[in-house]
């Protein structure tokens, strides 16, 4: 699929070269810097060095004073508390980090996680009459609730209070909640609105630590609970999140809670030091797949885990679902890519909406993703569950999906999500309708260039700039994601040495040896994706590459290779 390379602003060369010089670093590095809004040392000093001490006040946040003096209120009056979360990475890992710190404090809590396919997203009346049958009468959700205004008023009915900790999109309305916790409110004053919801569950605690006088130390020994929440979530890795996904990649690395050292030792990831990657790729999937493929109540045993055989034992059965998933998911996405190939007008339009009614739902949202990867357009994936359908919705950069979903949302029985995911039920005989109507709203307002892959490039180099200490200073950038992703640079005018080949399964990969004139250094690569360029590179013709740098483990030995992102043969 061709792409469009767009090169990044430069930044100011007078600011780039100062900072250069402040720093003892090469410009090309301080470009990096100043393209991520880091324009000053001391600006520079926080960036490369984190301090939980720049963690904003946590009453700062609408409803914290309330939230803490009910969970108070609670614990003094032997009330039952029962911690109710998504069944994603972020709402179980939020579920998680709640029990983890409480459970030494306090013994009269529990923990809900809704069944994805009895029950749906969010907050369900089943949850609720679980509460009411075993004698909780507050509930804390995390990760979700801000549009549970009929929920809220039913277990108000039911006399159980209810304190909110979401980072979604209010609705018109805020529920009648004793807190709602959610930094995307429009009455909320907190500084920093990308929080994940575990991240708002991770203020809750600091209130609370704060005011019952608790050291903080004790709510950080769960601090790589909120680095695989905000990983896993893909909120921007900026500001507070920057600080929380350092130092929660540090526990990660030094002294992982037991169920996640259960799920890196099952994953087998070699490497000295975990990324933010690692979580995106190997552990939060597996954590997810508990939810798509048995129950989230799994995902939150595992995290809780406070015994090794216990935690070995829980993360070998999610290994097992995360097999289930990945065969499920790769069925699927086969069957869907074969219904698109066989229709010409669905191959010709603005989206992609494609319903079969024994999908199975837990993998709906993974095969829009893989879709996207083919045909490059916003995309619906939907299956029946009685007379609903049920689906997930994925965008591609700069459209936003949420507003496309909302424009139909009169068919619609739910839906929720943001600019880049949805999740959305309607009845199945409305399918077809929808498939209209959505399809109109984005080809009248999605623009060429968005329907075209982008890979934005930060800094054009040689590939002899890249030494051990560019790369070493090019590390301390991390965590990368969104707000700051990892560097991608491009290089013209290179070659293949011969050794190129293709590997993968189906030989869909590029093993590349890469060299440069004048610069007798090969530069081992992989190109994913990209066989389509074999040809090309076995006859040794020269090519422009974007690529990103990154560290590969083979048996012990640590090497510094070229991921490439994409390749441009010379005229």
């Amino acid at each position: 699929m061709e792409k469009r390379w767009v090169y990044k602003e430069q930044g100011d060369p007078e600011l780039v070269n100062r900072l250069a010089t402040e720093l003892s670093i090469e410009p090309v590095l301080a470009m990096l810097l100043v393209q991520r809004g880091v324009k000053t040392y001391d600006e520079a000093k926080r960036f490369f060095r984190p301090s939980l001490d720049d963690l904003y006040d946590p009453f700062l946040m609408k409803d914290m004073h309330n939230a803490v003096d009910r969970i108070e209120q609670a614990i003094r009056k032997g009330e039952r508390i029962l911690f109710y979360g998504d069944y994603d990475v972020d709402g179980t890992t939020a579920v998680a980090l709640m029990y983890s710190f409480f459970r030494s404090r306090y013994s009269k809590i529990g923990y809900y996680i809704p069944d994805r396919y009895n029950e749906g997203y969010g907050i369900s009346l089943k949850g609720i009459d679980y509460a009411f049958d075993n004698g909780y009468s507050l509930i804390v959700a995390l990760d979700c609730g801000i549009k549970a205004i009929e929920k809220i008023r039913y277990a108000t009915q039911r006399k159980i209070d209810f304190i909110i900790c979401d980072h979604h999109l209010p609705g018109d309305q805020i529920p009648e909640a004793v807190a709602v916790l959610d930094p995307k409110r429009v009455d909320c004053p907190y500084p920093f609105k990308e929080l994940s919801g575990c991240g708002v569950g991770f203020k809750l605690l600091q209130g609370y630590c704060r005011k019952a006088g608790v050291d903080p130390s004790e709510l950080y020994s769960h601090i790589d609970l909120v680095a695989v929440s905000i990983a896993s979530d893909i909120v921007p890795i900026i500001d507070e999140n920057r600080v929380l996904a350092h130092y929660g990649l540090e526990k990660l690395n030094s002294n992982p809670s037991k169920g996640l050292k259960s799920i890196i030792k099952i994953a087998n990831i070699e490497k000295q030091q975990l990324a933010i990657d690692d979580i995106v790729f190997r552990i939060g999937p597996r954590i997810n797949a508990a939810g798509r493929m048995e129950s989230g109540m799994t995902a939150v045993d595992l995290l809780c885990a406070d015994d090794d055989n216990i935690a070995s034992e829980m993360g070998s059965l999610i290994d097992s679902c995360n097999n289930d998933r990945k065969s499920v998911d790769r069925n699927i996405t086969h069957e869907a890519l074969r219904m698109i190939a066989g229709d010409t007008r669905m191959q010709h339009r603005y989206s992609t909406v494609i319903f079969n009614p024994s999908w199975h739902k837990g993998v709906v949202g993974i095969v829009a993703s893989r879709l996207i990867e083919t045909y490059y357009k916003p995309t619906v994936v939907l299956t029946q569950t009685g007379d609903l359908a049920t689906g997930s919705a994925r965008s591609v950069p700069g459209f936003d999906l949420y507003q496309a979903v909302e424009a139909c949302s009169d068919l619609l029985e739910n839906f929720g999500g943001h600019m880049y995911a949805a999740g959305l039920t309607m009845k199945a005989d409305r399918v077809d309708e929808f498939k209209t109507r959505f399809e109109e709203y984005v080809s009248k307002n999605i623009t060429p260039d968005l329907l075209t892959p982008q890979v934005d490039i930060d800094a054009k180099i040689k590939l002899s700039e890249i030494n051990d200490k560019f790369y070493r200073i090019l590390k301390q950038f991390q965590p990368f994601g969104p707000g700051n992703m990892a560097p991608i640079f491009s290089t013209e005018n290179v070659y293949d040495n011969g050794e190129g080949r293709l590997v993968g399964n189906e030989k869909e990969h590029l093993k590349l040896s890469i060299i440069e004139e004048n610069n007798p250094t090969v530069y081992p690569g992989i190109a994913f994706q990209l066989a389509e360029n074999y040809k090309g590179i076995h006859e040794r013709k020269p090519f422009n590459i974007c690529f990103s740098l990154y560290e590969n483990v083979f048996r012990g030995v640590t090497t510094i290779q070229i991921r490439v992102k994409d390749i441009k043969f010379l005229e």
